[in-house]
């Protein structure tokens, strides 16, 4: 198609298995990539009849003048790359195609031009890619399995349990359901990588996919400064970040019971412990530690926990 310039309204192939799958005189059965290339390339396929040359007799003359005109000169020279030999050949089709014909006065390309170069549609603004095809059903955490990479590719959480087609090119992963595409993501090579697309994911899988340190001090800082405190020190207390998470969920989560107030005090008495864990916060609060009382108001003030009165005897009384 780049070789011509355009695209013509129909292409006339022959039977071979690469472009028709099942022969028909009346309705064959087209190779689903052919079929694809067509559909991009807007145009349709129509193959020839079963032993019927005479449905293509101009493209098999053509052929008998291209081995006369391109191959036989080359078939005693040897080449030592692909690009070597592709030029050669692209010298002799130019000054094949400049050829006068016996009878016109016109060449090949003079005639394409001026007669069948108007026919033609403009070519797309992207070339075609040759597409590959899997089947994959859409797992329930929302991805399908891509066995070429072996990595995961996500799709809507609504078609979890589908059964779904993967059609995918060097640079392009499709997932389409019933003719339908449903996601289009990016070509990753890692193998087990996991590629996301947010739009995708339910909303409780949103909120998952969003946690980090930063979410969970965030959200500690609103209920005050020794709740942000504690979730700081539980994050980086363990080395596996989720299992952190969780327990930074656990202590912001107490709020809902005892309030942001009691669990900022409960989150200050536990720094002033050195005891910074989700059961310990939880059990000062269920046991009223959080509270002010005289022993924590005289410890904060650095005072004595007796207060001063004038019946206060030292040693010397009881000698």
């Amino acid at each position: 198609m780049n070789f011509y310039g355009g695209v013509p309204k129909a292409i006339v192939s022959d039977n071979l298995k690469s472009a028709v799958t099942r022969a028909s005189r009346y309705e064959a059965d087209i190779n689903r990539s052919f079929k694809d290339f067509a559909r991009h390339y807007g145009c349709v396929i129509n193959p020839a009849r079963g032993y019927a040359p005479q449905d293509k007799a101009l493209v098999e003359n053509a052929v008998n003048l291209a081995y006369q005109r391109i191959y036989y000169p080359l078939r005693e020279i040897s080449f030592f790359s692909l690009e070597d030999l592709n030029q050669e050949i692209k010298r002799l089709l130019e000054r094949y195609n400049d050829l006068l014909f016996s009878r016109k006065e016109a060449s090949r390309r003079e005639l394409f031009q001026s007669v069948e170069r108007e026919y033609l549609k403009p070519l797309p603004e992207i070339g075609y890619e040759l597409k590959g095809y899997r089947r994959a059903k859409v797992q329930k955490i929302g991805y399908v399995y891509f066995s070429p990479d072996k990595s995961y590719y996500s799709a809507p959480y609504r078609y979890i349990g589908k059964e779904t087609t993967i059609h995918y090119t060097s640079s392009v992963v499709e997932v389409y359901y019933y003719h339908q595409r449903i996601a289009l993501h990016q070509r990753n090579p890692s193998k087990g990588s996991y590629n996301t697309n947010k739009d995708h994911l339910s909303s409780t899988h949103k909120y998952y996919s969003d946690w980090s340190p930063e979410f969970f001090k965030k959200k500690a800082a609103i209920h005050g400064k020794h709740v942000l405190g504690c979730i700081e020190k539980i994050i980086t207390a363990v080395d596996y970040p989720e299992i952190g998470y969780k327990r930074a969920m656990g202590v912001i989560q107490l709020h809902k019971s005892y309030g942001s107030q009691r669990l900022d005090n409960a989150c200050k008495r536990a720094l002033q412990a050195e005891a910074v864990t989700y059961l310990r916060i939880k059990n000062i609060l269920k046991n009223n530690l959080d509270k002010s009382s005289l022993f924590y108001k005289d410890l904060e003030e650095d005072k004595p926990h007796i207060p001063k009165h004038d019946n206060l005897r030292g040693a010397s009384a009881y000698q």
